[in-house]
């Protein structure tokens, strides 16, 4: 029987390639600055070529989550795709020493281990071009039912909703989830991944299927097609998720802070201080991830959310989307938990 977990995440295993750009090379690439964009291989080798000197790293947003959390104390584990070769070794020995379970069986053949490659400008902003590689392996057997049945929270990444076989994996972990009486989280992922999937993800809203919802600003107007903002927060306050709840609603505003959203109120957040904005690659990720962990450790709402923000703090005041200092230390020296 699999041991209890508070956490199990399914996300795309990448393995993130981080360096310095300026806005005259992103120009030059024809990529779109802040956004992710799914590139090929042949792309993948050519942006490789021309990119600066770069940080390889570990990464994947739900892997990034899963990270955090158990960082943070919580029993986490992952489901993703990796091939079994240098960077897939790499990806699952990294996961594995920060104490989040790791059994996906690698592809042994087939694509290479999925690559980000993050270019960061001078403020802090992140553009993403991910070959996804290994990841589109990932199939509905990959989900293991008492896996799921021994998490209190399925969380689920947007971005895992662009491999066509990951769609089959991502609702059988719903349905079973839900089975078990247990939650399921979504995250939006990305702006441009709402544009491609809007009607898909609001059907798995209003089906039931999401419980807790984890998106940015940007991302929620994306999903309500408004530019107002507060619009965009009115029609989250409105959604029910499963089991016909009212929906958890986790809106993340930069420096603004965030928001908790449910059943027809909204509390705000302050954002923690930010020594210097150094790279926000994982500030959305790092922020579901104490969140999650202090939900799991039963703080309430704005508790669970004022955690949440002081691990986003922390991953954006340096280069990786992995934490660098002890967030349980942090953690308890700012007396949240």
């Amino acid at each position: 029987m699999s041991q209890p977990l508070d956490l199990l995440v399914l996300g795309n295993a990448i393995v993130d390639l981080i360096a310095h750009a300026d806005d005259a090379f992103l120009a030059d690439q024809g990529v779109a600055k802040g956004a992710m964009q799914l590139i090929d291989e042949e792309r993948a080798e050519a942006l490789f070529s021309v990119m600066g000197p770069a940080t390889v790293v570990s990464g994947g947003s739900g892997a990034n989550t899963a990270v955090g959390a158990a960082l943070l104390g919580a029993k986490t584990g992952f489901v993703g795709k990796v091939r079994d070769d240098e960077l897939g070794r790499l990806f699952s020995h990294d996961l594995k020493a920060t104490g989040v379970g790791f059994e996906t069986v690698p592809a042994g053949d087939g694509p290479a281990t999925a690559r980000c490659f993050i270019l960061v400008t001078p403020d802090g902003e992140r553009t993403m071009n991910t070959y996804l590689g290994a990841c589109q392996k990932l199939s509905s057997d990959d989900v293991d039912e008492a896996a799921v049945r021994a998490a209190r929270v399925t969380y689920l990444e947007g971005y895992l909703w662009d491999p066509p076989a990951a769609k089959d994996a991502f609702r059988k972990a719903v349905g079973i989830a839900h089975g078990a009486g247990n939650a399921v989280a979504l995250t939006l992922s990305d702006a441009f991944c709402v544009d491609r999937y809007r009607d898909e993800f609001l059907g798995l809203i209003r089906e039931g299927s999401i419980d807790i919802l984890f998106a940015n600003i940007g991302e929620l107007q994306s999903l309500y097609s408004t530019d107002d903002p507060d619009k965009a927060i009115a029609a989250l306050r409105d959604e029910r998720g499963g089991h016909g709840k009212h929906l958890l609603g986790l809106v993340t505003r930069s420096a603004d802070g965030a928001l908790v959203v449910r059943g027809g109120e909204v509390r705000p957040v302050e954002a923690s201080p930010v020594r210097e904005v150094v790279d926000t690659t994982g500030a959305g990720d790092l922020f579901a991830a104490g969140f999650l962990a202090g939900h799991a450790r039963g703080l309430d709402y704005v508790a669970s959310a004022r955690l949440g923000t002081l691990a986003a703090a922390e991953v954006i005041e340096h280069i990786g989307a992995r934490p660098q200092r002890d967030l349980l230390a942090l953690a308890r020296e700012r007396r949240l938990i």
